[in-house]
């Protein structure tokens, strides 16, 4: 009998059935958690939960036995968790990266743009440790939009190339893959590092030169897409796996990449999606924890404020204010998954709106959306990164990885229809310079 749905005080007339399914020797059963947990927690015993959950002196019995049952379930899991982990680290052989060399030296010392904060440099050192064991480092690094994830990330596939390995990352769209690759280039470009970008758009000759490189070990770090995944590309000595924003790739796709050496590489994955210490902790708790909870210093936190529909034109009159003032903004439609042609007529009426509020040739609108040619939309998001136009119109195909620190306001149209992690992310894209930004939620009138 199923008792689920049925309320503490209604069971009476199947108490004589359930009987039969509690044996007597139930007492006897041994329990895995130790009187001294019971007592810290204020837990009942397990036979008294098993009792009490069938045949409840009263509803705070009811509830005390639920407790029970509900803590040693967790118990278990987390029991199952921390021994993977031990195994891991007890069993799993990774590459050693002993030293610091020049690369890594030369690039801290001589071209680091900015001071870093104590969370990177306490992150780096933890990155460090794990890769200097022996053992193989499988490490969550979750930090805020602008917490400087990209440059630990950079500092780590540094310290790979010193110690004469490789380095992949992994980014979930094209544009997160260019915008890294664009940015590590430049840091690096006084220095020997042969750094390339594979995605699906590489053309083919490119491609083959790809290849070649990370074979031979030619390419030190290798930026891309799923397409870093393939079975054709294979590596000569891969000793470090990044997957950036970790939660838009599934389990297969991460094992993939990883998978191709003999010995598996160093694997850090990172998101800026906020995850509680006690959610991680039981969501990942096969992996080591860090966290940068520290922006750079000069960053303003951003202003997030939610509005009815109505207030729209006062919206738009603000976006003229910034756009006055130098800046730049986006405004983002909904992407809903179930109606394609909906979505892109939603999009194209708000751009077209956009462009009322903000006729030509005052001002320059480009737009970006999932069904557009790589090629267009890689063109419309590099005019509005150099300054070309004022205002970027688009569906969440920017919602992660799009640097534009001249960026200084972020409108979502309809915001009751996005998650917290996609809003939390959408607000990312401001922030990012040394103004005041702000995120603007609007929303139906009936919300």
């Amino acid at each position: 009998f199923c008792t689920q749905f049925i309320p503490w005080n209604h069971t009476s007339s199947i108490n004589p059935l359930l009987s039969f399914s509690l044996p007597t020797s139930l007492c006897a059963l041994p329990c895995p958690i130790t009187c001294k947990l019971c007592s810290t927690y204020k837990l009942m015993s397990r036979y008294d939960a098993y009792t009490q959950i069938h045949f409840p002196a009263s509803a705070k019995h009811y509830e005390q036995a639920l407790r029970r049952l509900k803590f040693e379930e967790l118990f278990y899991g987390q029991m199952r968790v921390n021994l993977i982990k031990l195994e891991r680290h007890r069993f799993s052989k990774g590459w050693m990266f002993d030293k610091v060399g020049t690369l890594f030296n030369d690039f801290y010392n001589n071209n680091l743009p900015f001071t870093l904060t104590n969370a990177q440099k306490r992150v780096l050192k933890e990155i460090r440790k794990d890769t200097g064991t022996g053992k193989q480092m499988n490490r969550l690094l979750q930090g805020d939009v602008g917490s400087g994830k990209t440059m630990v990330a950079l500092l780590s596939m540094l310290i790979a190339a010193d110690n004469n390995f490789q380095s992949a990352l992994m980014a979930p769209t094209e544009i997160l893959a260019q915008q890294h690759y664009i940015s590590i280039k430049e840091y690096l470009k006084k220095m020997p590092v042969n750094v390339q970008l594979l995605t699906g758009s590489t053309k083919a000759k490119q491609r083959r030169e790809i290849l070649e490189g990370c074979l031979d070990g030619s390419v030190h770090i290798l930026l891309g897409t799923h397409a870093v995944i393939e079975d054709k590309v294979q590596f000569a000595n891969l000793g470090l796996a990044i997957i950036d924003e970790q939660h838009k790739f599934g389990v297969a796709q991460r094992a993939q990449l990883w998978k191709k050496n003999t010995l598996p590489p160093h694997v850090l994955v990172m998101t800026a999606t906020p995850i509680p210490r006690t959610l991680a902790l039981t969501a990942y708790g096969d992996l080591d924890y860090s966290i940068m909870d520290e922006l750079p210093p000069g960053r303003k936190p951003i202003s997030t404020s939610h509005h009815s529909e109505t207030a729209r034109p006062k919206v738009m009159d603000f976006i003229r204010e910034e756009i006055a003032a130098g800046r730049q903004a986006y405004i983002i439609y909904p992407l809903i998954e179930e109606s394609s042609k909906l979505d892109y007529e939603n999009l194209m009426k708000g751009f077209e709106e956009v462009k009322a509020f903000f006729p030509e040739p005052k001002y320059y609108i480009s737009m970006v959306h999932g069904k557009m040619d790589p090629q267009m939309k890689e063109t419309n998001m590099h005019r509005f990164v150099t300054g070309d136009t004022n205002i970027m119109v688009s569906t969440t195909v920017i919602e992660v990885g799009v640097n534009v620190p001249n960026a200084s306001v972020m409108v979502i149209e309809s915001s009751e229809k996005f998650g917290l992690s996609q809003l939390h992310q959408l607000r990312g894209r401001v922030g990012r310079g040394a103004e005041k930004s702000y995120c603007i939620l609007l929303t139906g009138s009936k919300v």
